[in-house]
C-alpha cells in the first residue's frame, strides 16, 4: 500500500473517515479511520494532527453513555496518533490531558475511578504515556504550572488510584510508570528534555504539594502482596525513590528564601495549594518520611526476588546522593540497608552495593559531613550498646545482619571511628561482645596427646586425627554461640577495620589487659589481638577509603613486641595441654611364660583417665589459647615481612618448642607459624630458616639442659630442629647431642622417657639423610641336582634313561657334599672351630683393628654413640622407656650396617638384654625386640647364628607351635588381639631372618615344623600368607628339604625313579585325602616345581 506523505492527499484519504465518525460513533467507523492513518507519513499526519483528533476528542467529549469497546478504539487511535506526532500547542497539551484523565473518572464521582474494563484503563494509561511523551520542548512544562495543579493532582490522584488499587499486574505497572514520566522521572528510551535549575526547582515546589499522597500510596503498594509481582514492587520503589529525591533535593531545598513570595491576588488561591519548602516544612517532612522509609526498607530488604532487593540499593544510592542532609535521620536506616546487602545471597545485589558503599566513602559523604558522622556515631554507640544482648538473643542469621551492619558503620565512619573508640563505656561494651560472640566451644577438642593413651611407641600421637584446616593454614576453630563461619569471617573483619582506623595504642592495650584478668577472656582477647594487629599493617584488609596517617614499621615493631614478651610469658606459653603419666610406674603382676605368650586379661588393661572433667576442659581451653598464640606469632611475622627477623631471636625457639609439641593440634599450628615465618622473612625453607639461627637455638638448649626443670622443653625444641631441618644442622648441634646423651646418663624417671623421644628424632632423621644402600646378599644357590619329575611331566617332555655311570657319579657327588656340610672332613674342621669358637669381641686383636679403621663419618659416630648409651635401659623397669630403647636401638643398628666392626661388638652387649625381652617380657615389648632381632640379623647374621638358634629359636618354635591351635579355633574378632599381631609379625619376619642368618638343616627343619600347623585353611588369610612366606624362603635355601617335607605332608602325584635298579619312592603324603593343609602345600609345591624346571 503506497503511504501518502502529503497533507494534500493525506487530508483526501482521511476526511471522508473522520466526517463519517462524527457523524456516526461506531467501533467500525473508529477502525476504520485508525487503518487509514497507518498510510499516513509522520510529517502529513503532524500537519493534520489537531484534524484528525478532533472527531476522536469530540467522540470522547459527548454526552451519555457509550460503549467501552468504542471508547477502547477511540483511545487507541488517539494513542497512534500522538505516538508519531508531536504536541505543539500548550492548550491542546492541557485539554487532551484532561480529557483523557476524565476516561478514568466516575461521572457520577469525579475523584473516584469508573469501574472500567482492564484493557480499558490499560488504553488510557498508554495514551497519557503517549501524550507526555508527545509534547514538544517547552510545552510540556505548561502542565507544571501553578495554575494547573488541580489538573495535576487529578490525574495523580487517579493514576495512584489505579496503582493501588487494581488487581491485574499490567495495570498496576503501567499507572506506576504513567506517574513517573509525570512527575517528570521518566527512564524509558526515549529523549526527554532535561530541565534546566531553575525548572528542576519550580517542579519540586509543585509536587512537594503531592508528596505525601505518593510516598503514602506507594508505599502501601511496596509493603503489599509479594503475589502483584516483583516488577511493580520494583517500578514502586523507584519511583518512591525519584519522587522523595525531586521534592528532598540538598541542592534545592538550599535556595529555597526562609520567607514564602507574596503571590498576585488572582493568584492567591492557587498559592495556598502550594507548600513552601522551608526549613519547618523540610524537618517536618524528614521526620514522616523517615516512618516510611523505614517501613519500606525493612519490607524490601527480605523481598524474595533479587531484583526488588537491587532496586532497594539504587534507592539507598539516589537518596545518599540528593538528599543527605534533608533526610539525615533516615541516613542510619538507609546504610543499614547497603551494609547488610553487602552480603546477600545474589552476585548482583552484593557487587551492587559494594559499588555504592565504596562510592558514598570515595565521595566523603560522611567523613567530610559532620551531620552524617553524627548520626552514624549515634547509630554506632547505639550499637555497641545492644551488641551483647544482640550477641546472646539472636541466631546466625540475626548474628550475620547485626555484625554486617556493625562493619559497614566501622567502614563508612574511617578515621572517625575513634569518636567512639574514645569513649570508655562503648568501648568496654564492645569488646565486651567480642569476648562473649568469640568464645571457643573447647569441648569438641579431641586431640589427646599419646602418653594418655597407654604404653606407646615414638611415631606419632594415639588421639584421632580431627584437624581440620582453612585454606589460610589456620586450625579451624568451633564457636560456642555459633556455628556459620561467615560469622567468624565478619568477625576477623570487624576487627582488622578496627585496627585499620583506630588508636592501635588504646586498642591493644585495652584487649590485653583483658587477656590478663581473666582466664576466660584469653583466648577471644588473644584472637582480637592478632587481627586488630593484622588490620594496623594493613594485610588484606577490605575498607572503603584510606586512613589518615599511616602507622610506622617502627610503631609497629614495638606494639608486636610487647604482645609477643606477653605471649611467650612461661605463664601463658608453657601450660598444661596433656596428662603426664608416670615414667616410672611398676609394671602389673603378670607371668610371661613364653615368647608369644598373651596372659589373660592383657586386653583389658583400662586406659589412664582422669576424674575431672574440668582439668579435661582446661587442657583443651590451653590447647588452643597456644594455637591462637601461634597464629599470632604468623600474623605478626607476616604484618613485619623482614623487619621481624631481629624478633626470630626470641620468638624461634618458643615456636620450636610447641613443634615438638606431643598435642598434634599445637604441633601443627606450630609448623604452619614456621611456614609462615619463611615466607614472610624470606627464607628459602624451613631448614633453612632453622639453620641460619642455630647457634642462638643450640645455645638455649644447652642452657635449658643444665636444669631439670627445663629439659623437657629443651629436648622438645632439639627435636623439632631435627625433623624439620635437613643434614647441613648435624655438625652444628653436634655438641648439644653430647649434652643430651650426657643428660641421659644421669637422668633418671620421667626425664627418661623425653629425652629418648629426641633420640629416636634424632636417628629417624639421620636414616632419611644418609640413606645406604645394603650390602647385596649371598646368592643361594641350590647345588644339588634336579628335582625328580613326576609321572604327569614325564609325558610332557620326552625321558632319557641314566647311564650306570652318571648314577654312580651322582651319589658320590651327594656323599661328598653332605661330608662337607656335617663337617667330617679333616681340613674343615679348624673353619668350623673358628665358626663355632667367635671371637671374643673385646680382645686385643680387635681392639687394634678397630684402632686401624678409619674414622667414623659424623652420622655413624652418633649412632655408635647413641646406641651404647641406651643399651643399659634395656632392662628399665618402665614398659614405655624399654619400648622407646627398642625403637631407638633399631635405628642405630641401621645407621651402623656398613660398619661391621663397630656394631658387632655393640650387638654383644646387646645380645643378652635383647634376649630376655624376646622371652619374659611384655607382649608389646617382644613385638619391638623382634623387629630389633630382624634388623639385626640383616646386618651381622654370621654373628648371631648361633646364637639365635641355641637361645631364640627353640622358644620361638615352641611358642608359635602352642599359638596355632588358638588362632585356628578363633573367630574374625581375633584379627584384633594382640596375639595376632605378634604371631603375625613374627611369621612375616621369620622368613628373612633365616635367610639373613642362614640356619643350618635342623634349624630349617625347627622352623618349617613350627609354621606347618599355620598352612591350615582353618587359620586367619593373613597367618596363613605369613606362613607361605616361610615356606619360600625356605624353598630358596633348601629346595630339596623343603620339596620333601611337603610331600609328607601331602603329594599331589607319583613319582618314578629314574632308574629301573632305584626303589620306588615312598612319601608320607602319598594318596593322603585333601585335607586342611592341601590348598597351601599344592600351591607351595607348584611354585617349587616351577622354580625347579625353569632353573633345570
Amino acid at each position: 500500500m503506497a503511504v501518502l506523505d502529503t497533507p494534500q492527499k493525506a487530508f483526501g484519504v482521511l476526511r471522508p473517515a473522520c466526517v463519517q465518525l462524527t457523524k456516526r460513533l461506531t467501533a467500525e467507523n473508529v477502525e476504520l479511520l485508525h487503518t487509514q492513518l497507518q498510510v499516513v507519513s509522520d510529517s502529513a499526519l503532524q500537519e493534520l494532527q489537531e484534524y484528525v483528533l478532533f472527531p476522536l476528542r469530540f467522540t470522547l467529549k459527548t454526552p451519555g453513555p457509550k460503549q467501552e469497546s468504542v471508547v477502547q478504539s477511540v483511545v487507541q487511535c488517539m494513542t497512534f496518533v500522538l505516538s508519531t506526532t508531536c504536541v505543539k500547542k500548550a492548550d491542546l497539551l492541557q485539554e487532551l490531558f484532561s480529557e483523557l484523565c476524565m476516561c478514568l473518572a466516575s461521572p457520577s464521582s469525579p475523584h473516584q475511578l469508573a469501574p472500567l474494563s482492564e484493557e480499558l484503563k490499560q488504553a488510557v494509561i498508554q495514551a497519557l504515556l503517549a501524550l507526555l511523551h508527545s509534547a514538544y520542548g517547552d510545552v510540556v512544562l505548561s502542565l507544571y504550572q501553578p495554575s494547573t495543579l488541580p489538573h495535576l493532582g487529578f490525574a495523580v490522584s487517579l493514576l495512584l488510584a489505579l496503582a493501588e488499587q487494581e488487581k491485574a499486574r499490567q495495570v498496576k505497572h503501567s499507572a506506576i510508570r504513567c506517574l513517573q514520566a509525570l512527575v517528570l522521572q521518566c527512564d524509558c528510551q526515549e529523549y526527554h528534555r532535561p530541565l534546566a535549575e531553575e525548572e528542576t526547582r519550580r517542579c519540586g515546589d509543585l509536587f512537594a504539594s503531592f508528596l505525601p499522597g505518593i510516598s503514602i500510596s506507594l508505599s502501601r503498594i511496596i509493603t503489599g502482596d509479594v503475589k502483584q509481582g516483583h516488577a511493580v514492587t520494583v517500578a514502586a520503589v523507584r519511583l518512591f525513590a525519584r519522587i522523595i529525591s525531586l521534592v528532598m533535593a540538598d541542592e534545592q531545598l538550599a535556595q529555597i528564601p526562609p520567607v514564602r513570595e507574596k503571590a498576585a491576588l488572582e493568584q492567591s488561591r492557587i498559592a495556598e495549594l502550594l507548600v513552601h519548602r522551608g526549613l519547618d516544612w523540610t524537618k517536618s517532612t524528614a521526620a514522616k518520611l523517615s516512618i516510611l522509609i523505614k517501613k519500606v526498607v525493612d519490607c524490601v530488604v527480605v523481598h524474595p526476588h533479587w531484583r526488588a532487593r537491587k532496586e532497594l540499593v539504587e534507592m539507598v544510592r539516589l537518596l545518599m546522593e540528593k538528599c543527605s542532609r534533608s533526610l539525615v535521620g533516615s541516613v542510619g536506616q538507609l546504610l543499614k540497608v547497603l551494609v547488610g546487602l553487602v552480603n546477600d545471597e545474589r552476585s548482583e545485589v552484593q557487587s551492587r552495593s559494594n559499588e555504592v558503599l565504596r562510592s558514598i566513602a570515595e565521595q566523603g559523604m560522611v567523613a567530610e559531613n559532620r551531620g552524617l558522622a553524627d548520626v552514624l556515631s549515634e547509630d554506632l554507640h547505639s550499637l555497641a550498646t545492644a551488641l551483647p544482648r544482640l550477641m546472646n538473643s539472636q541466631d546466625d542469621q540475626g548474628k550475620l545482619s547485626t555484625l554486617n551492619l556493625l562493619l559497614g558503620y566501622l567502614k563508612l565512619l574511617g578515621p572517625r571511628v575513634n569518636m567512639v573508640l574514645n569513649s570508655a563505656s562503648h568501648l568496654q561494651r564492645l569488646s565486651k561482645a567480642l569476648m562473649q560472640v568469640l568464645e571457643l566451644d573447647v569441648q569438641d577438642v579431641k586431640i589427646m596427646e599419646e602418653r594418655v593413651g597407654g604404653p606407646g611407641g615414638l611415631q606419632e600421637p594415639l588421639g584421632p586425627w580431627l584437624v581440620l584446616l582453612h585454606k589460610g593454614g589456620s586450625q579451624r576453630k568451633y564457636f560456642r554461640f555459633f556455628t556459620d563461619d561467615q560469622i567468624y569471617f565478619l568477625l576477623q573483619q570487624v576487627c582488622q577495620v578496627l585496627g585499620y582506623y583506630g588508636n592501635l595504642y588504646l586498642l591493644v592495650d585495652h584487649f590485653m589487659e583483658l587477656y590478663r584478668e581473666s582466664a576466660a577472656y584469653r583466648k577471644q582477647a588473644a584472637m582480637v589481638v592478632n587481627e586488630l594487629l593484622t588490620g594496623a599493617a594493613g594485610l588484606g584488609v577490605d575498607v572503603l577509603h584510606e586512613r589518615e596517617t599511616r602507622l610506622s614499621t617502627e610503631d609497629l615493631t614495638g606494639v608486636i613486641t610487647s604482645v609477643l614478651e606477653e605471649y611467650m610469658d612461661q605463664a601463658n606459653w608453657r601450660l598444661v595441654t596433656n596428662i603426664e603419666a608416670e615414667e616410672a610406674t611398676t609394671e602389673p603382676a603378670m607371668n610371661y611364660s613364653g615368647l608369644l605368650a598373651v596372659p589373660s586379661g592383657a586386653h583389658d588393661q583400662p586406659l589412664p583417665s582422669t576424674d575431672s572433667k574440668a582439668t579435661m576442659h582446661s587442657m583443651n581451653s590451653n590447647i588452643w589459647q597456644i594455637c591462637i598464640q601461634l597464629e599470632g606469632v604468623s600474623r605478626f611475622a607476616c604484618a613485619l615481612r623482614e623487619d621481624f627477623r631481629p624478633l626470630l631471636i626470641s620468638a624461634l625457639y618458643p615456636v620450636l618448642e610447641k613443634a615438638g609439641d606431643g598435642t598434634l593440634l599445637i604441633s601443627q599450628a606450630a609448623v604452619g607459624t614456621m611456614g609462615d615465618i619463611c615466607q614472610a622473612c624470606s627464607y628459602d625453607s624451613v631448614p633453612d630458616l632453622i639453620n641460619q639461627n642455630a647457634d642462638y637455638l643450640v645455645n638455649g638448649i644447652s642452657l635449658h639442659l643444665r636444669h631439670r626443670e627445663h629439659e623437657r622443653p629443651a629436648s622438645r625444641v632439639l627435636e623439632a630442629m631435627l625433623r624439620h631441618s635437613d643434614a647441613n644442622v648435624l655438625p652444628l648441634v653436634e655438641d648439644v647431642v653430647q649434652d643430651l646423651l650426657a643428660a641421659l646418663d644421669q637422668c633418671h624417671g620421667d626425664g627418661v622417657s623425653s629425652i629418648l623421644r629426641v633420640l629416636h628424632t634424632l636417628m629417624t632423621m639421620l636414616a632419611s639423610w644418609f640413606v645406604v644402600e645394603p650390602p647385596a646378599g649371598k646368592s643361594l644357590v641350590h647345588e644339588g641336582g634336579p628335582l625328580p619329575k613326576a609321572t604327569g611331566q614325564a609325558e610332557k617332555s620326552p625321558a632319557t634313561m641314566p647311564t650306570a655311570e652318571e648314577m654312580e657319579a651322582f651319589f658320590l657327588e651327594y656323599i661328598e657334599q653332605k661330608q662337607i656340610a656335617e663337617g667330617d672332613l679333616p681340613d674343615a674342621e679348624g673353619e668350623e672351630g673358628g665358626e663355632e669358637q667367635l671371637p671374643a669381641v673385646g680382645s686385643e686383636a680387635n681392639d687394634q683393628a678397630f684402632g686401624t679403621e678409619s674414622p667414623l663419618p659424623l652420622h655413624a659416630q652418633t649412632a655408635k654413640e647413641v646406641m651404647e648409651r641406651c643399651i643399659h635401659l634395656l632392662s628399665d623397669k618402665s614398659l614405655r622407656v624399654r619400648l622407646k630403647v627398642l625403637d631407638v636401638l633399631e635405628l642405630c643398628v641401621a645407621g651402623l650396617q656398613l660398619h661391621e666392626s663397630h656394631l658387632l661388638p655393640l650387638a654383644h652387649r646387646t645380645w643378652p638384654a635383647l634376649v630376655s625381652r624376646l622371652t619374659h617380657d611384655d607382649p608389646l615389648a617382644v613385638l619391638r625386640a623382634f623387629k630389633v632381632l630382624c634388623t639385626l640379623g640383616a646386618h651381622s647374621g654370621d654373628f648371631l647364628r648361633r646364637r639365635f638358634s641355641k637361645d631364640i629359636l627353640p622358644q620361638l618354635a615352641g611358642s608359635l607351635t602352642s599359638q596355632a591351635p588358638v588362632s585356628a579355633r578363633a573367630g574374625p574378632i581375633y584379627s584384633h588381639a594382640l596375639a595376632f599381631k605378634l604371631q603375625l609379625a613374627v611369621l612375616q619376619g621369620l622368613g628373612s631372618l633365616c635367610q639373613t642368618l642362614e640356619l643350618d638343616e635342623s634349624g630349617l627343619h625347627q622352623v618349617a615344623c613350627a609354621c606347618l600347623p599355620y598352612l591350615s585353611a582353618k587359620q586367619p588369610v593373613k597367618l596363613q600368607e605369613a606362613a607361605c612366606s616361610v615356606f619360600r624362603s625356605l624353598m630358596q635355601m633348601d629346595p630339596d628339604g623343603a620339596w620333601l617335607f611337603l610331600c609328607e605332608v601331602w603329594c599331589p602325584l607319583a613319582y618314578e625313579p629314574p632308574h629301573p635298579s632305584l626303589h620306588p619312592v615312598k612319601l608320607g603324603g602319598l594318596g593322603k585325602k585333601r585335607g586342611e593343609f592341601t590348598d597351601n602345600v599344592q600351591r607351595l609345591l607348584g611354585e617349587l616345581q616351577g622354580r625347579g624346571g625353569s632353573s633345570s
